[in-house]
């Protein structure tokens, strides 16, 4: 199939399938920028609504500029990798500080938490840049077609595909074909249960006529996944409960959550081990809430005890720790797995 031919089928299905998203609806680099970070490592459906709140809260990147790391962390409470809400913040004030967003590849590049892929979607639907996307959905949709098995996790791969994905971007139309390459791999050409019998190029298909649909893209690593034991206590004392804010260096920077202990095995139900010493009257003791709860992150899978220590008087803390009002809890942003814990509270 030529390159034309290509980008025919594609941009076809697009003018037909095509998502309508609401920052489709605008060139402003503000908007798109926001809509990629935001989509990195999450679902339209949810990123959407989160969006939209950022977008209201802060219309203008030099709104958002202004804002606290905890204003950020909190509106972006529930979408994960909040490495990228750190990052952010930073990429405004940088923008700000540069005067407005660069329009190039290379500028954009340089922002905090850009990489390849993103500064290649807003040089292209922005500032109408031709240059070619290549995310997972760009992965798979081109090693199946075409039959390419290099791995896309080495070096070699990511350069086939990204020369490759180059070659069949139209220049005059690079906006409409890198968005149409996104939503086509994403809806038809899906990881599992691929559509193929309406993929407008099912005859061209190398993966299909050779049955690899399953196969392709290939994979050389598979990532190493550990396993962390936390035990939260959650105190609670004339209505106020303590907390601390997650250090560099770990997951969940920025983010705050109750008195923590982490263990190096599993505990069994109902037993704390290994916990630091906490100044509580005699005879008061810790109830648990929960056992064992399951939380999957991308290299670590952590299971988590949760449990509630009422007292009359307030104990001395770890280092770290601070007392708020149970009823400001709301103003804190907190890991989700600690919101799937407090949600045990009595």
């Amino acid at each position: 199939m030529s390159n034309d031919s290509f980008q025919a089928r594609i941009l076809h299905w697009y003018r037909l399938n095509g998502r309508d998203l609401p920052w489709r609806h605008t060139r402003d680099p503000y908007a798109i920028w926001l809509s990629e970070v935001i989509l990195q490592q999450t679902r339209i459906d949810q990123g959407r609504d989160y969006w939209q709140r950022f977008v209201h809260r802060w219309p203008r990147v030099g709104d958002l500029a202004a804002a606290s790391e905890d204003e950020v962390l909190l509106m972006w409470q529930g979408l994960g990798y909040y490495s990228r809400a750190r990052n952010l913040l930073a990429a405004a004030r940088q923008v700000v500080a540069m005067g407005g967003f660069p329009a190039d590849f290379k500028g954009l590049k340089a922002l905090k938490g850009v990489g390849d892929y993103t500064a290649a979607a807003i040089a292209s639907i922005a500032f109408g840049r031709p240059v070619a996307t290549v995310d997972g959905n760009v992965y798979r949709v081109l090693s199946r077609h075409y039959g390419i098995d290099t791995p896309i996790d080495t070096t070699a791969g990511r350069k086939t595909f990204a020369a490759l994905a180059q070659s069949l971007l139209p220049v005059d139309q690079a906006a409409a074909f890198n968005q149409a390459m996104m939503d086509f791999g994403a809806t038809c050409c899906t990881p599992r249960s691929p559509r193929c019998s309406q993929c407008p190029l099912e005859d061209t298909c190398e993966a299909l006529h050779s049955h690899r649909v399953d196969q392709l893209p290939a994979k050389l690593k598979s990532a190493r996944v550990t396993t962390r034991y936390f035990q939260y206590v959650y105190l609670r004392c004339d209505g106020c409960t303590a907390i601390h804010r997650r250090e560099a260096g770990d997951i969940w920077q920025g983010l705050y959550e109750p008195v923590l202990y982490e263990s190096a095995t599993a505990t069994a139900a109902g037993e704390l081990r290994g916990m630091p010493h906490l100044d509580i009257a005699p005879g008061v003791g810790p109830v648990e809430l929960c056992h064992a709860v399951k939380h999957q992150l991308t290299h670590r899978t952590i299971y988590a005890d949760f449990y509630l220590l009422a007292t009359g008087s307030r104990p001395a803390l770890p280092p770290g720790y601070f007392w708020i009002e149970e009823r400001d809890r709301d103003r804190y942003a907190m890991p989700r797995l600690v919101e799937r814990l407090l949600e045990a509270l009595p």
